[in-house]
């Protein structure tokens, strides 16, 4: 993706956004294609509904795996 990011930003695998994009906004590539009809996409509230809980659930997922692996590391 070419945009700007903060320095304090999580960054998730691009394969992960590509998926959840692709799922729930149809979306092929999240990479800048320059052209107006392939990089700006009309979506239903309900659509970014979707892909926001979908994201928000793979957060939650990472943040438990993260959390597990610690844990046994502490072990």
């Amino acid at each position: 993706m070419n945009h700007h990011t903060t320095t304090n930003a999580i960054t998730a695998p691009s394969s992960l956004l590509e998926q959840i994009a692709l799922k729930h906004f149809f979306v092929q590539t999240l990479q800048t294609q320059n052209r107006d009809s392939l990089d700006f996409h009309d979506v239903s509230v309900w659509a970014i509904e979707s892909a926001l809980k979908a994201a928000f659930e793979a957060g939650v997922q990472a943040g438990q795996q993260a959390a597990l692996k610690e844990k046994t590391k502490k072990a």
